[in-house]
């Protein structure tokens, strides 16, 4: 009872006077801009009217844009379902799900170490010829044992500290995953669409090339042109042909690559409104450029991995000090179950030991600067990503708002190219013009018009890169 007494009594001493070694975290002196390179100014009241009366264009938001759920962005309803299903079935999100349940393990595994084991043990021993216990042929013992490593120099908690935050940067790992998906399918499902429209214009070309091709036919026949003009009509008609061959093509490898995503076998997939109906603001809130500490999930990660590799430096700065250990033993042995803890075959032990390093052949000052060099490596790299991310924002907001330039500047070359194409028809048919100025005016107006359809689609991608650059899409 005595020597219980003073075991609890060192415990006791000992845990207020415990500590942890090695450096607290601090979150280092980042570079941050007051706003964003490549912010928009403001658009006047006659420009916000009649950005509202474009097609696919919807009301500036008002919080920051990459605060907003990824439903309100992606309007298209069947979008939102696709993202949806990707989100519950893509093997990416699973793979990231059971990253984090391991993560939680260690956590629980490592933060064990700060607390006693105790094992129990019971045994059957055959002593037939001991004396000592003549006339009986078994004996029965049974122990119990405890021991426990004072945490003095916080080396078990600085390593739960570590795990505390692994599990942390697996967890924005998965936001990144998510984040990552969702702008994934956005992109593939308006690559898909603008494949659509696409084939949708090549198929009307086609049909008034054919056309085309019919009249010059009927006109070469009854010898009022020349069968040049037939042939450079059947150039408009393999054109369009040659074009929907390679549109049909990008269709299903688009349908396939959506497929993968959603964590199905290759499909076909559901389309919702057109590429040109696609509602996306003309211009975007992006928020204070401090945010993005808060809210891209990469940062975060990164941050988190610093936090965990600063927690080694003190897992390692312990082991030069010495270790503390404490066990107690309790036991008993009795040639009868019934008589057990009775008699002078009880026994109990307590105990404690030091344990100092000497010579470990410079294992311990080795691993010790190692841990250094992994946690400055994490803070540049952690720096880095910061870096990154003000530039990915940077690079989205000038490609957003230059692309939504061109592709107004085209629709304007198109609208121009169809008049022309149209009176250069109307010419031809009344007998004012050769067929030569059809031929190119409606090369002209089908490539335009396939350009129009791309830089929707450059766009589109434009405004799902800066949304994802901006840290959004991976909250629910």
């Amino acid at each position: 009872m005595r020597a219980r007494a003073l075991t609890a009594a060192a415990l006791i001493l000992l845990l207020p006077c415990a500590c942890k070694v090695g450096p607290n975290y601090k979150r280092p002196t980042l570079s941050v801009p007051d706003q964003y390179r490549g912010v928009a100014p403001p658009l006047t009241d006659q420009q916000t009217g009649q950005a509202g009366q474009s097609a696919g264009q919807a009301a500036a938001p008002q919080e920051p844009f990459g605060d907003m759920k990824w439903f309100a962005v992606f309007q298209d309803q069947v979008l939102q379902s696709l993202i949806k299903e990707a989100l519950t079935n893509n093997y990416d999100i699973r793979i990231a799900a059971t990253r984090i349940l391991q993560a939680e393990a260690n956590v629980a595994i490592t933060r064990a170490n700060q607390l006693p084991t105790v094992n129990g043990n019971f045994g059957i021993q055959n002593l037939q010829s001991t004396p000592l216990f003549r006339g009986s042929p078994t004996v029965d013992t049974a122990s119990l044992q405890l021991d426990y490593i004072v945490d003095f120099w916080g080396q078990y908690r600085r390593a739960t500290e570590a795990a505390r935050a692994t599990l942390l940067s697996t967890q924005y790992a998965q936001d990144v995953v998510r984040t990552t998906l969702v702008a994934d399918v956005a992109s593939s499902y308006f690559q898909l669409r603008t494949f659509d429209s696409q084939l949708e214009a090549s198929k009307q070309t086609l049909q008034a090339d054919n056309e085309m091709v019919r009249i010059n036919t009927i006109k070469f026949k009854g010898g009022e042109s020349a069968i040049t003009d037939v042939l450079q009509a059947e150039l408009l008609q393999q054109q369009a042909e040659a074009e929907i061959i390679t549109l049909n093509q990008g269709i299903e490898q688009s349908e396939n690559s959506i497929s993968i995503l959603l964590g199905r076998n290759p499909g076909p997939i559901l389309r919702g409104v057109t590429i040109q109906q696609q509602q996306h603001s003309p211009e975007v809130p992006a928020g204070l450029p401090s945010a993005i500490l808060e809210r891209r999930p990469d940062v975060r990660e990164a941050e988190q991995t610093l936090v965990a590799a600063n927690a080694n430096v003190g897992v390692a700065k312990a082991a030069f000090f010495p270790q503390i250990s404490l066990t107690g033993t309790f036991g008993a042995s009795s040639t009868a179950l019934t008589s057990f803890l009775q008699g002078p075959a009880t026994v109990w032990a307590v105990g404690g030991q030091i344990t100092q390093p000497i010579f470990q052949g410079g294992r311990i000052r080795a691993n010790y600067r190692l841990a250094w060099a992994e946690r400055d490596q994490a803070e540049l790299q952690y720096k880095q990503t910061v870096q990154q991310a003000f530039g990915d924002v940077s690079n989205s907001l000038v490609g957003y708002r230059q692309s939504q330039l061109y592709r107004k500047k085209l629709q304007e070359q198109t609208d121009t190219y169809k008049q022309t194409a149209d009176l250069a028809n109307v010419r031809f048919l009344g007998g004012y013009t050769a067929f030569l100025e059809v031929l190119v005016t409606q090369q002209q107006y089908f490539t335009s018009v396939i350009s129009l359809d791309q830089a929707w689609l450059t766009e589109l991608q434009n405004y799902v890169q800066l949304y994802q650059a901006l840290g959004g899409g991976w909250q629910e």
